[in-house]
């Protein structure tokens, strides 16, 4: 049986949430920081400056330049990093429990005194824009969720890319990063876990003694439901002379706090979540289309989206389309059985397990449950709410949760000269081409494909 370990969650009088969490199985201290944010707060600056400002904090803090900073990480054997996604900034460490006050001495020297020199800004914004180049050329599929979400939640916050686009990146300043960092990095935006070989006391008193201080930031606007699109389009990214097509059917999802989650997971499982899912038994087992088709959701504190990627040959692009939205129609008329249930059961507790076994897993989720407010019997209820998930409660995520076949917004990446055809049964189509510098079309004065 999966349950949060007993811990100390305190609140600091600036806003600075700590938890504390003791496992002495191995000489090792994690700690995960969520700071509230993320690329949604990048306004006014252009997408991208979020992505940049987390680059930067590995890039020195206070005294220590960024050779220094990295010669004090890997000189103790740690592990430090930092990343943007959509609602906030994540920095994940990992240290010898012996080399605790190092570890809390470099947190708080990258939180509260960044350098975010002007010279690294310039090295990180030109290394991401020729990193977006050479997955264009190289692995496409791996941005077409940045594609996807743009066209999906036009106008949200959720549209924006979250490393941002090479355009976007382009305009970034060093000026906006800095505004970043002044206006969205403050006490009242951190959450802060330590797991692993602690002295609880030492380690809060070591806390307070780096962050109490701390002031908070500016107020945080409230973060609105997407409306997603009112009926079919679909965004066509031209790669000619490309032999394969990647495509993404997504529509608005549920968010992190959907009351249905187990029985939400299950149901996911059968449709798209593992290989024997009736998705892939359609693209790959039984038609030989694909290598692999699979579903997801993406549940921020917001609805994000509900997704099917896939791959196939250019010229079945359509039939695959086809059977996707058909195993979508069909999840929808005929539901699941009991006995598909008690297999994705099985496999999902299996799964479950295997996330939360080190003082790192459980540091990473015990700042999640407090940034969306789930509270611990997130985890701790998770198994009972799996057994309680019938084919009745099944159906009722079904209608809840998952789109019906004529919500969906399509991106297709593949080779538009032969695809254009094929598309048109689905929607409106809307060319761009792939070499184009944003996620739209039109966001850079893009002109339609002849």
């Amino acid at each position: 049986m999966v349950r949060v370990p007993e811990h100390e969650r305190l609140v600091l009088d600036n806003g600075a949430v700590l938890i504390l969490l003791p496992r002495r199985e191995v000489p090792l201290l994690a700690c995960q920081v969520l700071l509230r944010g993320g690329s949604v707060a990048d306004p006014p600056a252009p997408p991208g400056a979020a992505s940049l400002v987390a680059a930067l904090l590995e890039k020195g803090a206070a005294e220590r330049d960024a050779y220094a900073f990295a010669e004090a990480v890997e000189g103790a054997g740690g592990s430090f990093g930092a990343v943007a996604g959509p609602e906030a900034i994540a920095l994940r460490s990992q240290f010898l429990s012996r080399d605790q006050d190092l570890m809390l001495e470099l947190l708080a020297d990258t939180l509260r005194a960044p350098r975010l020199e002007e010279r690294e800004f310039e090295h990180l914004r030109e290394r991401q824009i020729e990193f977006i180049k050479a997955v264009k050329d190289s692995e496409p599929a791996d941005l077409i969720d940045a594609y996807g979400r743009a066209m999906l939640f036009a106008g949200h916050p959720y549209a924006r890319p979250v490393h941002g686009s090479e355009s976007s990146l382009a305009q970034v300043t060093h000026a906006h990063v800095r505004h970043y960092y002044r206006a969205h990095f403050g006490a009242d935006r951190l959450i802060l876990v330590l797991a692993g070989d602690l002295d609880v006391h030492q380690a809060e008193d070591a806390v307070r003694g780096a962050f109490a201080s701390w002031p908070r930031s500016v107020a945080r606007p409230p973060l609105g439901p997407p409306a997603g699109l009112a009926g079919r389009r679909v965004l066509l990214v031209d790669a000619p002379g490309a032999a394969q097509t990647h495509f993404w059917i997504g529509a608005a999802g549920v968010d992190r706090k959907y009351p249905r989650r187990a029985a939400l997971d299950l149901v996911n499982t059968l449709f798209g979540g593992r290989f024997t899912s009736l998705l892939n038994a359609e693209l790959r087992i039984k038609s030989g289309l694909s290598y692999g088709a699979r579903s997801s959701f993406v549940r921020g504190s917001v609805a994000g989206e509900f997704a099917i990627r896939s791959f196939v040959e250019t010229a079945s692009t359509a039939r695959a389309i086809r059977l996707a939205l058909q195993a979508l129609e069909r999840l929808h008329r005929e539901g699941v059985s009991a006995e598909m249930l008690s297999s994705a059961r099985a496999y999902t507790l299996g799964q479950y397990a295997l996330g939360l076994e080190t003082a790192a897993d459980w540091a990473a989720a015990l700042a999640e449950i407090e940034f969306f407010g789930l509270g611990t019997g997130y985890i701790d209820d998770y198994p009972t709410r799996l057994a309680e998930v019938d084919p009745q409660l099944a159906r009722a995520v079904i209608c809840e949760a998952f789109p019906t076949p004529d919500q969906m917004t399509f991106v297709v990446i593949g080779d538009a000269a032969r695809l254009a055809g094929q598309l048109a049964e689905f929607g409106d189509v809307v060319p761009m081409r792939l070499t184009d510098p944003d996620f739209m079309p039109g966001a850079a004065g893009d002109e339609a494909l002849p």
